[in-house]
């Protein structure tokens, strides 16, 4: 079996899912993880997988058919996305709702350029939950559609909090309001705002000295990750965040109420999700999406996608035969 060619672009909580994904996947290999630290201080699990520099990445062109791009989406991926796919395909699972436009055509320039493709926005949301949002909204047009994360470890703001200047380490709960999803579930379609439907827990490892107040007033007011919701701030010690929260469980759901026909007869569609480990399920979907990038690639395409261009089969190491004959 002719295998896809994997390199791992950060070697944190997603690149680790990714590289155990890998493992699980046989027509894959990995043969690279890029890091931005000294190679020779990064440990990977798999053996004989060199580990190399991220400056000297264009070294492995010709070795790497899917790049798999595993930072931060508030500062790592706006930048190394459109450059990595100028040189190589890549999938990411960069989750910034409201800039996702703006880095699709940065990307999409890029890969155009350099005749690679690019999917964007690859993991459960957005992503899987995304995949859901279409479709119930697509069968039911007459209706509301309303999504809930949590509780959980919300990898991406909790990156951003460690990006605050006198943050040692965070992790951030994501938190559903029960009265609202209650509410959502009788099939009455209320109307929610963003602070309405969650809330988002804090728990801060500050730097010693750090300006504590300061801190908190840049979570709170963050734009696009806390500034639209109820949000506390615990300061905790580096023992605290080990002992307490060095699990990275996540889940959600998502609710679609609507109705059909003259007698207006209601429906709910209900996706959910119950993950133990967020970054290993992420790693799974983004490895699933690799392969398409892979095959779109062998047949000549470029550019940018999301998930929403992407057909089911191409992410499947079964032949259309099989899956008529398996899944259908």
């Amino acid at each position: 079996m002719e295998k896809i060619r994997i390199g791992i672009v950060g070697y944190g909580n997603i690149g680790r899912g990714v590289e155990c994904a890998i493992a699980r996947n046989e027509d894959m290999e990995l043969k690279a993880v890029f890091t931005r630290r000294e190679p020779e201080s990064v440990t990977i699990k798999t053996e004989g997988v060199k580990v190399v520099h991220m400056d000297d990445m264009l070294s492995m062109k010709d070795d790497i058919d899917v790049m798999v791009l595993c930072g931060g989406s508030a500062t790592d991926l706006p930048v190394m996305g459109p450059e990595i796919a100028a040189n190589f395909n890549i999938i990411d699972s960069f989750d910034t709702h409201a800039r996702i436009p703006e880095y699709f055509a940065n990307v999409d320039k890029a890969a155009k350029e350099g005749k690679n493709i690019g999917i964007i926005s690859v993991g459960w949301d957005p992503g899987m939950f995304s995949l859901n949002r279409l479709y119930a909204e697509a069968i039911l047009p007459q209706g509301s559609t309303y999504t809930f994360w949590g509780k959980g470890v919300s990898q991406g703001h909790s990156d951003a909090i460690r990006r605050i200047e006198g943050v040692k380490n965070a992790i951030q709960y994501t938190v559903p309001v029960e009265k609202a999803v209650e509410c959502v579930r009788s099939g009455s379609e209320p109307e929610l705002t963003t602070r309405d439907k969650h809330l988002r827990e804090c728990y801060v490892v500050p730097e010693e000295g750090a300006d504590l107040k300061a801190i908190e007033e840049a979570i709170k007011t963050m734009p696009n990750y806390f500034d639209e919701y109820d949000t506390t701030v615990t300061f905790i010690t580096e023992e605290e965040l080990k002992a307490e929260h060095s699990k990275m469980p996540h889940g959600g759901f998502v609710i679609r109420s609507g109705e059909t026909g003259t007698e207006r007869n209601r429906h709910i569609i209900e996706y959910s999700l119950k993950l133990d480990s967020n970054p290993e399920f992420t790693g799974s979907v983004l490895i699933c999406y690799a392969r398409a990038a892979y095959r779109l690639s062998k047949a000549g395409e470029s550019g940018a996608r999301s998930v929403f261009d992407i057909a089911p089969a191409m992410l499947s190491m079964k032949t259309a035969e099989e899956l008529r004959a398996q899944i259908l």
